[in-house]
C-alpha cells in the first residue's frame, strides 16, 4: 500500500483591491488551528478594512477550523468590520452548511464574489 503524502497547512496573505484577506491551503484540523489563529489576528490586527478568509484551497476542515473562523469574524464584528469567506461547492462548504454557520458569514463562490460583497 502505498503512504498518502501529508497535506499541508498554509496561511498567506491574500488582499483584494477593497479588502484585507488571508488565504488557507490545505488541512484544518487541531493541529493547524493555533497557526490559522495567528494568521487570521496578526492579518485583522494590522488591517480596518472589510476582510475575506480565503477557504478555496482547504481540502478538509474539522470543528476546530471551524472555531476559529467564527472567532476571526467575532473579532472582525467588534469593530463593525464586514468578513466574507470565498468557498466553492465542496466538503468544507458542506461544513459550513451542516454546522450553520453559513448563515452567519458572508459565504462566496469566488474571490471576485467576495470582492462585490464587501464593496
Amino acid at each position: 500500500m502505498t503512504e498518502q503524502p501529508a497535506i499541508s497547512f498554509k496561511a498567506v496573505r491574500a488582499d483584494l483591491p477593497s479588502a484585507s484577506g488571508v488565504a488557507i491551503n490545505g488541512k484544518v484540523d487541531v493541529a493547524a488551528v493555533p497557526a490559522l489563529e495567528r494568521a487570521l489576528e496578526a492579518a485583522i490586527e494590522t488591517t480596518a478594512d472589510g476582510f475575506v478568509v480565503d477557504l478555496s484551497g482547504v481540502e478538509f476542515m474539522d470543528s476546530s477550523g471551524l472555531l476559529a473562523m467564527l472567532n476571526a469574524r467575532g473579532l472582525l464584528a467588534r469593530e463593525a468590520r464586514a468578513l466574507a469567506v470565498v468557498c466553492p461547492a465542496g466538503p468544507v462548504r458542506r461544513l459550513l452548511e451542516v454546522a450553520g454557520v453559513s448563515e452567519l458569514l458572508v459565504v462566496c463562490d469566488s474571490r471576485e464574489d467576495a470582492e462585490a460583497a464587501l464593496s
